[in-house]
């Protein structure tokens, strides 16, 4: 989907952006915006919340697009502010529980292929969002957008070892979860 009008390239509209024009500034969010959603609806607890860290996002995008360098996709600029943004929300917001380093033993649970088959990615981002908000932010940030471990800890203020096991566990309650699902439908408001 595309809102940029056909004689600006996206360059141009970050530029008119920087130069304070409003209506660029609406093109750039309108272009964004239901990809950023997305990304936020995975941290927030509702689609409400997402809104308004979506919101958040992109006033901090909109105040540091000076600071925009050129370097790599602009989108991906945009997507690491909205996911240090809704995860500065959630810290405000909502009390975080403090994790304990624990190293699980044993082997994780395997799922049956056919289970997975019958899922779609609606499905499964509807189990994501059911797992605990520590276990569903570790999970996020390390399978959906890419980070380590070490930038794990150091974003959302835990160990190391607190977030491979907190990704350890979350992959463990969804294995559960894609077991237990014969079909059934989960909800996610994305």
């Amino acid at each position: 989907m595309m809102f940029l009008e056909p004689t600006f390239t996206i360059d141009d509209v970050i530029q008119r952006c920087q130069t304070g024009d409003r209506k660029a500034c609406e093109m750039l969010y309108k272009q964004y915006a239901s990809k950023m959603l997305a990304v936020c609806m995975r941290y927030a607890v509702d689609r409400m919340e997402a809104e308004d860290m979506l919101q958040n996002g992109f006033i901090k995008v909109f105040k540091n697009l000076v600071n925009y360098r050129g370097e790599g996709s602009f989108e991906g600029w945009i997507r690491r502010i909205m996911v240090h943004s809704s995860i500065e929300y959630y810290r405000k917001h909502h009390k975080m529980m403090q994790v304990v380093d624990i190293t699980e033993h044993g082997h994780e649970q395997s799922v049956n292929p056919a289970a997975v088959a019958n899922l779609d990615a609606r499905d499964l981002m509807g189990m994501v969002q059911q797992l605990a908000p520590g276990y569903r932010m570790v999970f996020n940030l390390y399978a959906i957008e890419g980070y380590t471990h070490k930038e794990i800890a150091e974003i959302v203020g835990i160990t190391e070892g607190a977030s491979k096991s907190q990704l350890s566990r979350a992959r463990t309650i969804l294995k559960e979860l894609i077991a237990k699902s014969d079909g059934k439908r989960y909800e996610y408001a994305g």
